[in-house]
């Protein structure tokens, strides 16, 4: 008896998850079916935006640009820590860290699908002489983060063009 409440009950909730229209989180659909992307070979957010396109359904990435129906071509990626404030002592406290991303999309005739864009991610860190490996740590934690958090608006952008 108990076995079949157990049962029923497991079969009760799969079936509301499955009717809710419950769905894990993919990524966005392109509007193009290959795509060549102007990244360095050792950028990280590269590395990380051709993982996340592999996983997309639609969109196929290729090594010639001639070949590929969109062009994404990278105009700067940049990484800055600027000092925002300074301790009794003349010590730098508090950075500022910031993740610079300019791209454009074009079509296969060059035609522009979306306009030289930045994106400008940036994150706050305070520094204590003490603390200068966890610190370091920590930048880099941020940065990926920024890097993530960036590849994602990216596909967004991208999502969000027209189709041809």
């Amino acid at each position: 008896m108990r076995r079949r409440l157990l049962a029923a009950g497991l079969l009760g909730a799969t079936s509301l998850l499955a009717g809710c229209g419950f769905r894990l989180r993919r990524s966005a659909a392109l509007p193009f079916r290959t795509l060549h992307t102007g990244f360095a070979p050792t950028s990280a957010i590269g590395a990380e935006f051709r993982r996340l396109v592999r996983v997309a359904e639609d969109t196929e990435l290729v090594d010639d640009p001639k070949k590929a129906e969109a062009r994404l071509e990278v105009l700067r990626e940049q990484r800055e820590r600027e000092v925002v404030a300074f301790s009794t002592t003349g010590r730098p406290r508090e950075y500022q860290l910031r993740l610079r991303f300019g791209f454009r999309v074009v079509d296969a005739q060059s035609r522009e699908l979306l306009p030289p864009t930045e994106l400008v991610l940036s994150r706050d860190i305070v520094s204590t002489d003490i603390e200068v490996v966890a610190k370091q740590q920590e930048e880099e934690l941020l940065f990926r983060d920024m890097q993530s958090d960036l590849v994602q608006q990216l596909l967004r952008r991208l999502a969000a063009i027209p189709r041809p």
